[in-house]
């Protein structure tokens, strides 16, 4: 190749990587809370007549955990884990686990899209109820889907705990 063309041929431009917040991140980045690094597997996507959130599914070494992401009139962001709780229709007001008392804060039916781990619920609806203690401080989370009925506990964090890294 000649001096010339090398010096005024066009170069390649490295590709650009998006940088990743709690509204845009992908199957395959990666998420560090709490001194760990977790790997996003899943996302599940709900609507419930217009209102959304999110929910991040993160995998680490050795945990599952979910990341609640909802803005409403602020940005609400939660971590929660799947608990083993025995629960049938119809659901209490009030739930008793491990010494504390959740009380039912909201309930719906939300339509629900999914991708990566998540994409076996695309298209399905669930019920979902809502409790928090009396501090407000924990919540339970239960999702019915069908006939199977799960419950997962969580608590509120602040955006600055996480760190994104995008896998792309």
């Amino acid at each position: 190749m000649s001096f010339f063309k090398r010096l005024f041929s066009k170069q390649e431009e490295a590709p650009q990587v998006e940088d990743r917040t709690i509204f845009n991140l992908e199957m395959n980045d990666f998420v560090t809370y709490d001194l760990e690094d977790y790997q996003v597997v899943g996302k599940l996507s709900y609507n419930d007549h217009g209102f959304t959130w999110h929910a991040y599914q993160l995998q680490s070494t050795d945990k599952v955990i979910w990341l609640s992401v909802e803005m409403d009139d602020e940005l609400i962001l939660g971590v929660y884990e799947k608990i083993k709780l025995k629960l049938s229709e119809p659901i209490p007001k009030e739930i008793t686990f491990e010494g504390t008392t959740y009380y039912l804060d909201e309930k719906g039916t939300a339509s629900v899209t999914g991708i990566g781990r998540g994409q076996n619920v695309n298209g399905a609806t669930c019920k979902y109820f809502d409790f928090c203690d009396e501090e407000e401080e924990s919540y339970l989370s239960v999702e019915i889907w069908g006939s199977e009925v799960e419950v997962s506990r969580g608590y509120d964090i602040d955006e600055y705990e996480l760190k994104f890294i995008a896998s792309k």
